[in-house]
């Protein structure tokens, strides 16, 4: 279905993304909604996200609410008269008068394979978890939290080498695609959306930064998915005589000793079971750096415990 008239609801760069290929699609984005501006970096100046900066790029009329539960906010998003509202990461809950209002309902492009993380971060749960495999997945919106039933879904593996960074463009890229086909065909009545199973619901909690620790005692294995799932933000982190370090890049190795132990010159820390070949870090204020680099301008004795 060609020339649908749209809203888009969304936050991050992840969003941005989606609402760049809708853009440039044959719909027509009428409206933007994304979360107010937030204070951000050194200076604490108020940044608008992702969305809202594209958006305003394009000379696409932006609302941020910061809730859409008052009846004059739900009266203009009525007013709008879509087709279609497509929602991806926007951060907020989307009452019932919200989820009506448009012709075809609300539209959610979630980052998991439905009903596995259901919830804020599906793409960092996934990794963190050691899942093999995720997926992206087109559902149309009700009250419940990610409980719609599915339009589409495609499917992406996880290996050792994926971050959440290469699996955010991945999925970008994946789901822009799966969207737009999905559009083609609403209000087919051939489409049918399927409801979700009942069996395997997991839900992926907000990312905590206390999270984001590093804990010597978990095996590598886990250190080392902890390191993908939080790159590049929050980003994993340990700390040296008050120096907070992330870890961007590590690999497991077949060392052993006390947790913590550093356990030569190339970095190699032992972990609960096994050991971390650290490759890229960042200490706080300064860029990223290989770990042989960082251990130069920054010596760490062979031998020595970290907290």
């Amino acid at each position: 279905m060609a020339g649908l008239r749209l809203a888009f609801m969304g936050t991050p760069a992840f969003s941005a993304h989606i609402l760049k290929a809708l853009i440039g699609s044959s719909h027509d984005v009428v409206c933007v909604y994304s979360q107010p501006p937030r204070r951000a970096g050194r200076g604490k100046k108020m940044l608008p996200s992702a969305v809202q900066q594209l958006a305003e790029e394009r000379g696409l009329p932006v609302r941020t609410p910061v809730s859409l539960k008052t009846p004059e906010i739900q009266a203009d998003f009525a007013k709008l008269q879509l087709d279609a509202a497509i929602v991806v990461a926007y951060g907020l809950i989307l009452p019932k008068p919200i989820l009506e209002a448009p012709k075809y309902g609300c539209l959610n492009l979630h980052a998991s394979l439905l009903p596995r993380w259901r919830g804020a971060a599906p793409i960092q749960r996934a990794i963190m978890a050691g899942d093999r495999e995720t997926g992206i997945a087109v559902m149309q919106m009700e009250v419940g939290l990610d409980t719609g039933p599915i339009l589409s879904e495609a499917r992406l593996p996880i290996t050792g080498e994926t971050t959440a960074a290469s699996l955010y463009d991945l999925l970008a890229e994946e789901g822009s695609e799966l969207l737009l086909k999905a559009l083609e065909r609403l209000g087919d009545p051939d489409t049918v959306a399927r409801p979700q199973s009942e069996k395997g619901v997991t839900y992926a909690e907000k990312i905590l930064k206390s999270e984001a620790k590093i804990d010597w005692t978990k095996s590598a294995v886990e250190l080392d998915r902890l390191i993908r799932g939080l790159n590049p933000a929050p980003g994993a982190f340990f700390e040296h005589d008050g120096l907070r370090i992330k870890i961007f890049d590590a690999a497991p190795v077949s060392l052993f000793g006390k947790p913590g132990e550093v356990l030569n010159e190339q970095f190699t820390i032992a972990c609960g079971e096994g050991a971390l070949q650290l490759e890229t870090v960042q200490p706080a204020g300064k860029a990223r750096m290989s770990a042989v680099a960082f251990l130069n301008g920054h010596p760490i004795r062979q031998g020595e415990v970290l907290d």
